[in-house]
């Protein structure tokens, strides 16, 4: 007899806000969720069944997480794709995405040259192994390019913008590692679609707008305030992303719009994205809800937008780490329009994201309103001086 969709585990490596949201999502349907993560609790262990504390990389705690699953995925890119490879043959439990596409999309440079043979369009770029040859490489582009660590890098850590000869050298030691350097992109707007692979096929969220400060997610615009037809090139586009990528689950799909309306892939994470967190009010079901029944080879959901929504980052404001005692959350909940996320960070750091908000008002269909009262509510919220 065929299993119930309910009643069924998925085991997450990695237990921070993605993780958390994804046990959130998962419990309505009767799943529940199992992470492992070093933090002693992690963020979601509030919300999942249970956690083992363990590093990302720990094979024997992985396969004791394999173990009591149904199947297991990860929400962070430190996972191991070759201890996830290894478990998956050794106990059977699948592994969604594909530990192939978590080692492919690990390494930025191995990442950019799969999506160009393929004819995925991308910035131009390079990998390069010394200060002499991002030099060259600098000199062939032109200034100014962007520097990226082709491992290990997120939320802007790990880019170092090149902007002229005399940055060279310091540049290539603050990577201190293989790198990769891009041509400078003239964007008009930086866009991202939520793609997710089900056991029936390919579905994708609407195009959103990003903004970022510092290489850090500030906002998303949805919809994205561009055309019809950049709408149709960038799901076009994440669409040729998507195929190239195996395993079920969800995907983040970051994009650039230039001044011509064409499309550039920036860079895919394999696992719901910050850019998709307006699913959980702006859509008819949540990219985290969506990675839950994706993993488990269930049914998807729908990917349609109910309406216009922004959300906006609460980042820490702070110099140095210390204990997250925040101000202004009575505010942000006295605001009607407005839904706090707070991810159980006991902690804040510089620009570390604590929490964000949606803003939603039926009454408005403008999103540059929306977004005007996302930075009002995001602004009142602080952490400097708590300590």
């Amino acid at each position: 007899m065929e299993r119930s969709s309910i009643d069924r585990t998925v085991g997450v490596v990695g237990g921070g806000q993605l993780g958390r949201m994804m046990a959130e999502a998962a419990t309505p349907l009767g799943v529940s969720v199992s992470v492992l993560d070093p933090s002693d609790p992690a963020p979601a262990a509030a919300a999942a069944a249970d956690q083992i504390v363990a590093d990302f990389d720990d094979e024997s705690a992985i396969r004791s997480l394999a173990d009591r699953v149904d199947v297991l995925t990860y929400e962070i890119e430190l996972a191991d794709p070759d201890v996830l490879e290894s478990v998956a043959e050794e106990t059977g439990t699948p592994v969604h995405p594909a530990p192939a596409t978590l080692r492919m999309i690990q390494d930025k440079a191995v990442q950019k040259e799969a999506f160009a043979r393929e004819d995925i369009p991308v910035p131009r770029f390079r990998r390069v192994d010394t200060a002499a040859e991002l030099r060259a490489t600098c000199e062939e582009f032109g200034y100014p390019t962007m520097l990226k660590a082709r491992t290990g890098g997120y939320d802007g850590r790990g880019n170092v913008p090149v902007t002229d000869p005399s940055t060279v050298d310091a540049a290539f030691a603050e990577i201190a590692g293989p790198a990769m350097v891009e041509a400078h992109v003239d964007f008009v707007r930086e866009l991202s679609v939520i793609g997710v692979r089900g056991p029936d096929g390919i579905d994708t969220y609407p195009p959103v707008e990003n903004v970022h400060e510092a290489e850090i997610l500030r906002e998303t615009i949805v919809p994205a305030r561009t055309t019809a037809a950049v709408n149709v090139r960038a799901t076009a586009v994440a669409k040729q992303v998507m195929e190239l990528l195996e395993g079920r689950g969800v995907y983040g799909i970051e994009l650039f719009e230039t001044a011509d309306g064409s499309i550039l892939v920036n860079e895919v994470a394999p696992r719901p994205h910050n850019s998709g967190h307006w699913t959980i009010e702006g859509a008819v079901h949540s990219q985290f809800e969506q990675h839950v029944r994706a993993v488990l080879g269930v049914p998807i959901g729908s990917c349609r937008l109910r309406g216009p929504i922004v959300t906006a980052n609460l980042l820490g404001d702070v110099e140095t780490p210390q204990p997250a005692t925040p101000t202004g959350i009575d505010s942000i909940l006295e605001s009607s329009d407005t839904t706090l996320h707070w991810y159980g960070k006991r902690e804040v750091r510089p620009l570390r994201k604590m929490g964000h908000i949606a803003v939603v008002d039926p009454a408005v269909d403008d999103p540059t309103v929306l977004l005007a009262r996302a930075r009002q509510r995001a602004d009142l919220v602080q952490f400097a001086g708590d300590a």
